[in-house]
């Protein structure tokens, strides 16, 4: 049956704002022939989410590392970045798809460990930032080198999660924004979890106005986030609601996220990272014969961080234990 993409591609011009972006007037560095029934930004997001980064997502740390089944990993976090962009999106008749595509991709290029995984690596290599990383995975990395011929719309999505420049499209600007709503709420339930925070402990100022439930944190920045934005002149929450943000924001790098409660697990997992790094930055040759190839193109440094920021958590510490911890038998008696 052919047409089912038109007509989709149609509809957008019928239902969506005139500020949204339309998948039929997406650009790829590569042409492609166009899919009988997904749209640009749809084959986008199934790219994505079939890509070996993304899959490793499920066993990278967002905060807690390795804690139980019940703590968000970096895929979980990605999902609900996705799912509040969608809401987002719908409220202001934007590109759905487009929001959840740059939302599963938006941390594929993030370290094992988290963010202080990151900050290892950026202490290592003189400079290294995840969303840039998530840009080279998708655009080099994956598909065995060739990368995933993503939409431009999409790749400045992901690069420009975070970090000083804004990204062109309204749905970028969207993910930008319901990335750190969707961290801040959950890593929040995630302490609560935890045993590190209570709910009296968040400041006044953001419990008079958000409540103590992740639920309801996450239901009044989305509204508040929709009503404000509702011009579509750009994508941001109103003043007020910026200033509670910022706020919870500081309260949980103070308390959670540079916590001397998280403090050993940051310095074994810096330790782990770092002796990893120097280990196949001098033997690179024990590295996998597909990153050993990279070499010429990329030069050893870089193939190195790719490796080694591509690991999983647990994937990392198993390497870990087996070029450096003799195999000793234990004697049970």
């Amino acid at each position: 049956m052919s047409g089912i993409r038109e007509r989709t591609e149609a509809l957008e011009y019928e239902i969506l704002a005139p500020e949204a972006a339309k998948s039929r007037e997406a650009v790829r560095k590569n042409t492609v022939d166009l899919c009988p029934f997904r749209t640009s930004y749809q084959r986008d997001r199934d790219r994505i989410l079939h890509s070996k980064a993304f899959r490793r997502l499920k066993h990278k740390t967002q905060v807690y590392i390795m804690s139980g089944d019940h703590y968000r990993t970096r895929m979980t976090h990605s999902l609900e970045v996705a799912q509040i962009s969608r809401t987002i999106a719908r409220g202001l008749r934007l590109n759905e798809d487009l929001v959840e595509a740059i939302g599963l991709g938006h941390d594929v290029g993030h370290t094992p460990f988290g963010h202080s995984g990151e900050a290892v690596m950026d202490e290592l290599t003189g400079h290294f930032a995840h969303n840039e990383q998530s840009l080279r995975v998708v655009e080099h990395l994956e598909r065995g080198g060739e990368g995933l011929n993503l939409t431009f719309d999409v790749k400045d999505g992901i690069v420009n999660h975070t970090g000083d420049t804004l990204p062109k499209t309204l749905e970028g600007r969207v993910v930008r924004i319901a990335d750190r709503i969707a961290y801040l709420c959950h890593d929040y339930d995630d302490s609560i979890r935890a045993g590190l925070l209570k709910p009296g402990d968040l400041p006044k100022g953001v419990t008079d106005v958000l409540g103590t439930s992740h639920s309801q944190m996450i239901t009044g920045f989305v509204s508040d986030l929709i009503v404000n934005s509702a011009e579509l002149k750009d994508i941001e929450l109103s003043p007020e609601m910026q200033k509670v943000m910022t706020t919870f924001r500081n309260f949980m790098f103070e308390n959670i996220y540079h916590s001397d409660a998280l403090k050993t697990e940051r310095e074994q997992a810096g330790f782990v990272l770092r002796e990893l790094y120097k280990y196949f930055f001098d033997n690179f040759e024990k590295l996998p014969e597909e990153f050993i190839a990279r070499e010429e193109r990329w030069g050893r440094k870089q193939v190195v961080v790719d490796y080694v920021a591509g690991l999983t958590d647990s994937y990392a510490v198993q390497l870990f234990q087996e070029i450096f911890v003799p195999p000793v038998a234990f004697i049970t008696r």
